[in-house]
C-alpha cells in the first residue's frame, strides 16, 4: 500500500492498495467525531460494494444510512443534489458526521459538493472505485454538478478528509470505463511526466496499477499544493478538457468523460503540431497511446457547436480562455488567448 499526503487548505492522506474498502471504518473513525455516516453511491456501484462498506462502517461504530441515485452523468445535476441534501437533513446528520462518496467521478463530485454545502460543511471521505476517480477526480477538492448550460458549473473547492483507493475495485470495471481512466493517466504523462509515458508504452502498463495511480496522484498533489483554486498552474490538469467538455455537452453526455478528454487532447496536439508549436513526436506518442488503450482520436461534431459549448467553460475569463497546449514530450504550457484561437485550433486539429 502507498500513502500520499496532500497539503492544501486541509491536509489529508490518499491511500492506494488492495482491500481498503474492508478497512473504511477503521481508517475513517479516528478522523471524525460523529458516528452517523451517510454513504452516497450510484445504483451500479452499491450493488457491488455497498454491503462491504456498510459492514466495515458498522463494525467501527457508525450508524449508516445510504443514498442511491441512478448511475450515469445524467444524474449529476442540481435536482439530484437537492434530493441528497434533503436526505442528509432528514437523517439528522450533524457537522461532525461524515459523508462517504463510494463510486466514480460522478459520485465523488456530487457527494463532495453535498458535504461542502450541508450545514456549511461536513467531513467527506472519498472512496473512488474507477481508475479515473482514483488518479484524478477524488483528489484535489474540486466538487461540482452540471447545469444544462455546461459541465461542472455549480461547485466548490473543498478538500476531503481522506481518500481510499481500493485497487481491487478496478477488476470489476467494464472495458470502456477502464479505458476512460487511462485517458486521464495519459494526460498526466503529457503534461508533466515523460517517465509515465514510457511506462504506458511498455509491455504491461496495467501490471503495476498501484504505481501508476500513485504517480498520477503525486503529480496532482504537487500542482494542487501550488495552486489549489485553479487560477494558474493547476489549469495544466485541464489538458484536453476544454474541448472534451464541449464534446460531452454536444453529445448529450452520451460518451464517457475520458473519451471526450482523449478527443480533446488529440485535437489540441494535432493542431499544435500543424502550427509548429510542438514537435511531431508529441502527436506520434499520443496517437500510439490512444490506440493502445482503445480511445478515440477524432471528432465529427460540428465545429461551431463545439465552439459555442466551450464558451460555457467554467475556466473562461471574460472573452479570454486559457488553452493547455503541448510544448514537448511530457510538458504542456498555458496559453491565455481568445475564442478566435480556439476556433483555429478546432479547424486545424479536428481532421485526422
Amino acid at each position: 500500500m502507498q500513502t500520499i499526503t496532500v497539503n492544501a487548505s486541509r491536509s489529508y492522506c490518499v491511500q492506494i492498495g488492495p482491500g481498503l474498502l474492508d478497512r473504511v471504518g477503521e481508517l475513517s473513525a479516528p478522523l471524525v467525531q460523529g458516528r452517523k455516516a451517510a454513504v452516497v453511491s450510484d445504483s451500479n456501484v452499491w450493488l457491488l460494494y455497498g454491503t462491504q462498506v456498510e459492514r466495515s462502517l458498522t463494525q467501527a461504530g457508525f450508524q449508516v444510512s445510504v443514498f442511491q441515485f441512478p448511475a450515469g452523468e445524467s444524474s449529476k445535476n442540481t435536482a439530484t443534489l437537492l434530493e441528497l441534501l434533503t436526505f442528509l437533513a432528514r437523517e439528522g446528520l450533524s457537522r461532525e458526521d461524515p459523508v462517504f462518496a463510494l463510486g466514480g467521478g460522478v459520485t465523488g463530485d456530487m457527494g463532495g459538493l453535498a458535504a461542502a454545502l450541508y450545514l456549511r460543511g461536513v467531513p467527506c471521505i472519498q472512496l473512488p472505485t474507477t481508475l479515473l476517480a482514483m488518479v484524478d477526480s477524488s483528489v484535489g477538492g474540486k466538487t461540482a454538478v452540471d447545469l444544462p448550460e455546461g459541465k461542472n458549473l455549480v461547485g466548490t473547492f473543498t478538500q476531503p478528509h481522506l481518500v481510499l483507493c481500493d485497487t481491487l475495485t478496478l477488476q470489476t470495471l467494464p472495458a470502456p470505463v477502464m479505458a476512460e481512466g487511462w485517458a486521464e493517466v495519459i494526460k498526466y504523462g503529457m503534461i508533466r511526466s515523460p517517465e509515465l509515458l514510457q511506462r504506458l508504452a511498455g509491455e504491461d502498463p496495467a501490471g503495476d496499477l498501484e504505481w501508476v495511480i500513485a504517480h498520477c496522484v503525486t503529480i496532482k498533489r504537487d500542482v494542487v499544493g501550488i495552486d489549489e483554486r485553479d487560477t494558474g498552474e493547476r489549469q495544466l490538469l485541464n489538458f484536453g478538457h476544454t474541448i472534451g467538455h464541449a464534446i460531452e455537452r454536444c453529445g448529450g453526455y452520451s460518451i464517457y468523460h475520458g473519451e471526450g478528454v482523449a478527443m480533446g487532447m488529440a485535437i489540441m496536439t494535432r493542431a499544435c503540431v500543424r502550427e509548429g508549436l510542438c514537435p511531431k513526436e508529441c502527436w506520434t506518442v499520443l496517437e500510439s497511446l490512444l490506440n493502445r488503450f482503445h480511445l478515440p482520436q477524432t471528432c465529427s461534431m460540428d465545429k461551431k457547436g463545439l465552439l459555442e459549448a466551450a464558451r460555457a467553460d467554467k475556466k473562461r475569463r471574460g472573452d479570454s480562455i486559457t488553452l493547455i497546449q503541448p510544448q514537448k514530450i511530457g510538458t504542456c504550457v498555458l496559453n491565455k488567448t481568445d475564442y478566435g484561437e480556439l476556433s483555429r485550433i478546432l479547424e486545424r486539429g479536428m481532421g485526422a
